[in-house]
């Protein structure tokens, strides 16, 4: 922890004066800077950390008063206590002072034992505005960064390790406060496995490092030392320090720990090390309140993800139950979804929708649970009749879907995966782009699919056959029926939709 010296600047045109002021404050231990004028007063406030100003009234040039409106009008130095030094004692000159800022007065000839109690006196109050101040940043930063978080919530993609990282950037040191943030962070993680990871993160100034480490402890005991208190804060030389059994490993990995900080509950922990100066229960509140915000965003994002898989299951176990009728034994929906994640990704599609072409692209035929299995395994050429029966598949699917907007994607799959991009197709006769993306990238994956299946009026191809059909054409399936990019595409990437067709089949 640093012990810094009080920083005391004096400023008099008389160096005897200054003498004086230093005989008697140095011996008390405070670090004194003398100047001789405004100019170089403000200088040093510029380039030095004050924390409290003795200034001469009676100075040439730059008088004590207006050195003190202009310390007192700076944003960042105002907060330093000013206490005038003067032989005048008229009414006059004390209101003068007064209105430019200063806190106190001293008269001439100088009182030590006053000199030093009002110097106490406002120091005290100096250290108390800062902490008000002080915690006034940390709840102004934290609220920001409360807000950012949950306006970048994305449940779905959580990464957890990526928040801790960010928790860390906001209460670790940096080089421009050495004082009020702790010097390394240690993260200790239980999963579900009851495996333990630490991590320990060190501020290199503008960057922050993370490194892996082992922390040979019972983690019940590191867990739970605290008792019932999720937050503990103990300073240099209290016996709770000393006693400590994070101490003594944190010892062992060589960080030696002056005062910390520590959140803790079963399956999470966060220590924070050697601030420059003794802890309080203020920080303690901070960290927890950083901490706890983030783990109830894990809490979420996993019941997000648990309802996200429950999703998943839910359309697949549809999709199955329309697939009960088909003849293909194999896992013809799943192979449908990967193919068109294959190619949403290779067309650079946004990742959100590379994921949810993969789930609900298996509700493609789900219309067909209102055809009759006497057509959907006909050997024979089907009628006229049974034919217009087949194609309103893709309108009883759109309807067993329905408008919500969570299946929105598989709506639009249901209902054009049989359009072409020449108008060929069923049932509206869309042509081009009038087609969505997830319907024209469908359409080419439903036929590599059905081609290389098992029908019960057909064989099986192999992949050769299937890909010389999709771009060349055979009569019954040609290159005009695909989206131009989308085929080209399916070109460069064809032989992962033969490991893919190998993988589930």
């Amino acid at each position: 922890m640093t012990n810094r010296m009080t920083r005391i600047l004096c400023v008099d045109d008389e160096p005897m004066n200054l003498s004086l002021l230093e005989a008697m404050l140095s011996p008390r231990g405070y670090d004194v800077v003398s100047v001789v004028n405004g100019p170089m007063a403000l200088q040093k406030i510029r380039t030095q950390r004050i924390d409290i100003c003795l200034l001469d009234v009676m100075m040439p040039g730059m008088d004590g008063f207006e050195l003190c409106r202009r310390i007192k009008s700076d944003k960042n130095h105002g907060n330093i206590p000013v206490v005038m030094i003067t032989a005048l004692s008229e009414r006059e000159n004390r209101i003068r002072g007064t209105e430019a800022g200063a806190e106190d007065y001293i008269s001439k000839p100088f009182d030590t034992a006053e000199v030093l109690a009002r110097i106490e006196m406002l120091l005290h109050v100096k250290e108390l505005n800062d902490k008000l101040n002080l915690a006034y940043r940390n709840i102004a930063r934290l609220s920001a960064f409360g807000e950012q978080i949950i306006r970048n919530f994305d449940p779905v993609n959580f990464d957890f390790l990526e928040k801790i990282d960010s928790i860390v950037q906001q209460i670790i040191r940096r080089r421009f406060d050495l004082s009020n943030s702790p010097e390394i962070v240690v993260i200790g993680m239980i999963d579900q496995a009851n495996i333990s990871r630490w991590l320990r993160f060190d501020s290199t100034g503008k960057h922050i490092e993370r490194s892996s480490i082992n922390m040979n402890i019972e983690d019940k005991l590191l867990f739970s030392e605290s008792g019932n208190q999720a937050v503990v804060f103990y300073n240099e030389a209290t016996p709770e320090l000393a006693a400590s059994a994070v101490v003594t490993e944190l010892g062992k990995q060589l960080i030696p720990v002056t005062n910390m900080v520590k959140y803790a509950n079963d399956t999470f922990c966060l220590i924070a090390v050697n601030y420059g100066r003794a802890v309080t229960m203020h920080d303690a509140t901070l960290l927890s309140s950083v901490v706890m915000q983030s783990l109830f965003l894990r809490s979420l994002a996993a019941q997000v993800k648990d309802t996200e898989s429950a999703f998943e299951y839910t359309v697949l176990a549809l999709a199955r139950a329309s697939d009960a009728n088909d003849e293909d034994t194999g896992d013809h929906i799943l192979r449908v979804g990967d193919y068109c994640a294959l190619l949403a990704k290779h067309l650079k599609l946004p990742e959100k929708l590379v994921q949810a072409i993969r789930v609900q692209a298996a509700l493609h035929d789900v219309g067909k649970i209102h055809i009759s299995p006497a057509i959907l395994k006909k050997r024979d050429t089907l009628t006229d009749d049974e034919w217009r029966e087949m194609k309103m598949h893709t309108l009883h699917g759109s309807k067993i879907i329905g408008g919500h907007h969570r299946m929105g994607m598989a709506d639009r799959i249901a209902l054009t995966h049989h359009e072409r991009y020449d108008g060929s197709g069923y049932p509206y006769g869309l042509s081009g782009e009038q087609i969505p993306i997830e319907g024209r990238i469908l359409t080419l994956a439903d036929q590599y699919d059905a081609l290389r299946s098992t029908r019960c009026y057909k064989p099986p191809l192999n992949h050769e056959t299937t890909c010389r059909i999709i771009v060349t054409g055979d009569g019954r399936t040609l290159p005009q029926h695909f989206d131009p990019e989308v085929l080209s595409t399916f070109r460069e990437i064809h032989e992962n939709f033969a490991e893919i067709f190998e993988a589930r089949g």
